[in-house]
């Protein structure tokens, strides 16, 4: 396991800089995203790989379809997706599905500090209470209607970008693993 927890420092390089740009631009640039997915590709053929050739694969196709769906429903901007996507090059079909499992926890958190540092944490709970109406009546009201309801329920002024959350959520998983691998208690 220490092997492997080395062979995932440029992973973790490459998404220290994407979370930065993210934060300062905005946005992540395809030669970033690229440059994580083929590193990940790369990283499956060499002796102490993270996961197989074919599992590099896979997971760049789960790490894409995924948040896919969710950018076509206005939740995850293009950069997100090919993030996502690359990272599931490096980690394989299961653990991106555990990567965007910790990233959306970690969103979590950051929202609830961030509204609760802000005031803001009835805005919040009354925004999260319409979304859940909406899904609970999507039938009714069609797809349409409920995107345009996630879009205006924007709890806090200026949200982390996802990239954040991705790098919080990647990490975590990394030291879990670790911990485990060490036999100690989580």
């Amino acid at each position: 396991m220490p092997g492997q927890v080395w062979m995932q420092v440029p992973l973790i390089v490459l998404l220290l800089i994407a979370a930065a740009v993210d934060l300062r631009a905005r946005r992540i640039p395809n030669w970033l995203t690229g440059t994580i997915l083929l590193t990940g590709i790369a990283q499956s053929f060499l002796p102490f790989h993270l996961v197989s050739p074919i599992q590099a694969i896979e997971g760049a196709l789960v790490g894409l379809a995924l948040p896919l769906a969710l950018h076509v429903l206005g939740g995850l901007a293009a950069g997100d997706v090919k993030l996502l996507c690359s990272i599931g090059a490096w980690v394989g079909p299961r653990s991106i599905l555990l990567v965007l499992a910790a990233a959306a926890l970690a969103g979590l958190l950051l929202v609830l500090v961030q509204c609760l540092i802000e005031g803001r944490l009835a805005v919040l709970a009354r925004n999260t209470w319409l979304l859940v109406l909406s899904l609970i009546n999507l039938p009714r009201l069609g797809l349409k209607h409920v995107i345009e309801t996630g879009q205006r329920c924007q709890a806090v002024k200026r949200p982390l970008p996802y990239a954040v959350t991705v790098l919080m959520g990647t990490v975590g998983l990394i030291v879990c693993s670790v911990l485990q691998s060490h036999g100690g208690a989580l």
